[in-house]
C-alpha cells in the first residue's frame, strides 16, 4: 500500500471513528458496560428497571416453585403466564428472551422489569452486548453513508477503482 493510500485510509478511519463517537458507538467506550447499556437503552428509547410496577412492557423475574426450586419467568402479560412458553428452568436461556423482548418492544417509551437487574447477572450484559454489536454495525453503515455524502470514498473502494484503471 502506498504512503498516500495509507494516509488516506488513516484519515478515513479517523473520520469514521469520530462520527461513531458522536453517536455513542466509538471504540473507546465500547468496553464500558454502563455506557453500552446506556446507548442501547437510548437507541430503543427503553428503560430497564427493578422497581415493580404494573405499567411495564415486559417482565423478567424469579419465582420459587412449591417444592423450593427457582424458575425464571419472562412475559409480556402478568395475567397470562404460559409455563411452556414463559417459564425457564435455567437463567442462561433468559438472554435470548430478553433480547426478543427488546426487539418486540421497539416502539419507544418502553419499560422492561428485570428483578435481577443489579445482581450482576451475566446474561443481562450478554444480551445488551449482543445488541450493542448489532447497533455498531448499523451505525457504522450509517456513518459510512454520511462520509460518502461528504465526498469521502471508502479506502477499499478507492483501491478497487485504482486497480481497475
Amino acid at each position: 500500500m502506498s504512503d498516500s493510500n495509507k494516509k488516506y485510509t488513516e484519515l478515513y478511519e479517523k473520520a469514521l471513528e469520530n462520527k461513531l463517537i458522536e453517536k455513542g458507538f466509538g471504540e473507546k467506550d465500547s468496553h464500558d458496560e454502563e455506557h453500552v447499556r446506556s446507548v442501547v437503552c437510548k437507541h430503543f428509547n427503553m428503560e430497564l428497571t427493578d422497581d415493580w410496577s404494573n405499567d411495564c412492557d415486559h417482565y423478567i423475574y424469579e419465582e420459587d416453585t412449591s417444592d423450593g426450586y427457582t424458575v425464571y419467568v419472562s412475559t409480556y402479560d402478568l395475567k397470562t403466564v404460559n409455563v411452556s412458553e414463559n417459564v425457564y428452568y435455567y437463567d442462561n436461556d433468559l438472554a435470548k428472551s430478553f433480547k426478543q423482548a427488546i426487539y418486540d418492544n421497539d416502539h419507544g417509551d418502553v419499560k422492561i422489569y428485570l428483578s435481577m437487574l443489579h445482581d450482576g447477572e451475566y446474561w443481562i450484559d450478554e444480551a445488551i452486548g449482543d445488541i450493542y454489536l448489532e447497533l455498531v454495525e448499523l451505525y457504522t453503515d450509517m456513518c459510512k453513508d454520511e462520509l460518502t455524502e461528504e465526498n469521502f470514498v471508502e479506502p477499499d473502494m478507492l483501491l478497487m477503482l485504482a486497480n481497475n484503471e
